[in-house]
């Protein structure tokens, strides 16, 4: 294939690329990150089509496109996607700062995807320390994944791990990744024993390498045969993840909970406009559902700073329903000691991490619970530092009882 019609493919894929991302993910972080990697190829092919950049065809088949493509269709294939492109930050086993891409995050944040778009000669080759200088082996990468999704549970759970070959791997790789925990998608295919003139030739080569070949499972050289397909393993339509049975109240939610606003009595316009945006937010979309739902067969608890403050606030503002309701959630749940987790102790004090806050996600965590909240504010500010809850967010909701005989009817 000539040159130009090589480039003219390329460009072809990169325009089809775009439109399928454009459908894909709308909102979601990253997406945008995505789009602008693919505008910029698509740059890149224009220029050289417009005789700007002059290069050979080999670089034309290097380009980003195949991961980009890869990218693009585990997104295709995968349910509750929340993050594209996300960069982790994790520590090695010196404490030494790292970070990790990792292509898709989905199933809520409990499954990293790492779409691969090279060959599986390639990578087969370098595993084998037949690749370029500086080339770093799927194993090596897959212990990162490893060692950084066990720094950044999910609902104290780490993330699953799936590594999505889109241009096959071989069955020695495969095998060695699933033994190490990483689940393995695409093609799956054989390998040969290396000729023993071809082993006689790269000895040389092999001795000036300096590459660390531990992870090597096989005594001789292999090389992959890619047209005897050991298996070819699709994505399943979504990870089965048990959920956290623990729920810790927020403040927040507890109000929530209670608030005549959420109990129908939300066809009033307060005097204040908090409460008559709030009141206009729960005639759109009811909150307390979404609360019973979340809390439908679950142990549920709240420690004792959670509660004190929202007896105080409770007898200060809640009116005779308000009160009442309060009364039989209490009785609903298990009080527990306020308990600080280690992590939350580590937290710089602000006008965002107080100290009731540090108490109450401090126990949850400890309890190895979700914490219920409305309080978004303290989860990213917490996040900004280094340490992220696992929380159920929602709409806030006041106490109204007793303002509702100074608002207007609707």
């Amino acid at each position: 294939m000539s040159l130009q019609a090589v480039l003219q493919q390329r460009i072809s894929s990169a325009q089809v690329l775009l439109q399928r991302a454009e459908l894909l993910c709308q909102g979601v972080e990253g997406h945008q990150k995505l789009f602008g990697k693919l505008r910029a190829e698509l740059r890149f092919l224009r220029r050289v089509e417009a005789g700007e950049l002059q290069v050979k065809e080999s670089h034309l088949h290097s380009t980003n496109l195949t991961h980009l493509t890869a990218i693009v269709e585990s997104v295709e294939s995968l349910e509750g996607v929340v993050a594209l492109l996300h960069v982790f930050t994790y520590q090695d086993d010196a404490s030494c700062r790292h970070t990790l891409v990792v292509d898709v995050v989905a199933n809520g944040g409990h499954t990293w995807v790492k779409a691969v778009g090279r060959k599986a000669e390639a990578l087969h080759n370098i595993w084998q320390g037949r690749g370029q200088y500086g080339d770093k082996s799927i194993i090596k990468q897959a212990e990162d994944f490893l060692q950084a999704s066990h720094q950044q549970p999910v609902q104290y759970r780490h993330p699953h791990i799936v590594f999505a070959f889109y241009n096959g791997v071989s069955c020695p790789m495969a095998d060695h990744l699933r033994e190490m925990g990483v689940a393995v998608r695409g093609d799956i295919v054989a390998v040969n024993a290396v000729m023993e003139e071809e082993e006689e030739k790269e000895e040389e080569e092999e001795e000036e390498q300096a590459e660390d070949n531990d992870d090597k499972e096989e005594s001789e050289l292999t090389r992959v045969d890619r047209d005897t397909v050991v298996a070819s393993l699709a994505f399943p339509a979504q990870v089965q993840v048990e959920e956290c049975r623990c729920v810790n109240l927020d403040i927040t939610t507890l109000i929530t909970y209670v608030s005549a606003l959420s109990h129908g009595r939300c066809h009033f316009a307060f005097r204040e406009p908090v409460l008559t945006e709030q009141a206009s937010q729960e005639r759109r979309l009811q909150v307390l559902p979404q609360l019973d739902t979340f809390m439908q067969g679950k142990e549920l608890y709240a420690c004792a700073a959670a509660v004190a403050d929202f007896q105080l606030i409770l007898d200060t503002l809640g009116g005779p329903g308000e009160k009442e309701r309060a009364q039989k959630l209490l009785t609903r749940l298990q009080l527990v000691d306020d308990r600080p987790s280690e992590r939350t102790l580590s937290l710089t004090h602000s006008a965002k991490v107080n100290r009731r806050s540090l108490m109450i996600f401090g126990t949850g965590d400890s309890l190895r619970a979700v914490t219920m909240t409305a309080n978004s504010r303290f989860v990213r500010a917490a996040a900004n530092q280094g340490v992220r809850y696992s929380v159920f967010i929602h709409q806030p909701r006041a106490l109204t009882e007793g303002k509702e005989w100074r608002a207007t009817p609707l």
